[in-house]
């Protein structure tokens, strides 16, 4: 089975109270969406927050599909995402979690539990794919408009 995961996060102001989301789709169906928010965070980590969400969500998916392997794409409208998870992440790891200034990753807890959560739900190798953001691609259209009210939730209550 192709399983693809759509994932948005966003902040009003940066930092700011911020929000994610994620959808889940395979055989043409949504098997998962989830939205979170943090009333002070960054861009960034929601980016990630909605991707490590969605690594959880699939890992628990997993017994309730066949056992046979599934291709699995993420689709991310963050640069940041898809570039450190499929590129900057190999050395990091192999320079300690210090970036090519030497200095701490930034986000190196949420990167570490993305990288532990990926291996976990596929025994083959995950296609990680940007996607222009608002851009009329129906699923990432549906991942922020959930991101945007996950940041209305907290921004409410502040």
């Amino acid at each position: 089975m192709k399983i693809a995961i759509y994932t948005d996060g966003g902040c009003h102001g940066n930092p700011g109270p911020g929000g994610w989301a994620y959808v889940i789709v395979g055989n043409k169906r949504i098997l998962a969406e989830k939205w979170g928010a943090d009333v002070f965070t960054t861009n960034n980590r929601m980016e990630l927050s909605a991707v490590t969400n969605a690594m959880e969500a699939m890992r628990e998916l997993l017994p309730t599909l066949s056992r046979r392997s599934h291709e699995i794409s993420v689709y991310t409208d963050s640069q940041y995402v898809q570039k450190g998870i499929s590129e900057w992440i190999f050395l990091w790891k192999k320079n300690g979690w210090r970036n090519s200034e030497k200095k701490p990753v930034k986000n190196q807890d949420l990167w570490q539990k993305l990288d532990a959560l990926a291996a976990s739900v596929s025994s083959l190798p995950i296609q990680w794919e940007w996607v222009k953001g608002h851009a009329g691609n129906t699923y990432n259209e549906i991942c922020d408009k959930m991101t945007q009210v996950a940041i209305d939730s907290v921004e409410c209550k502040r």
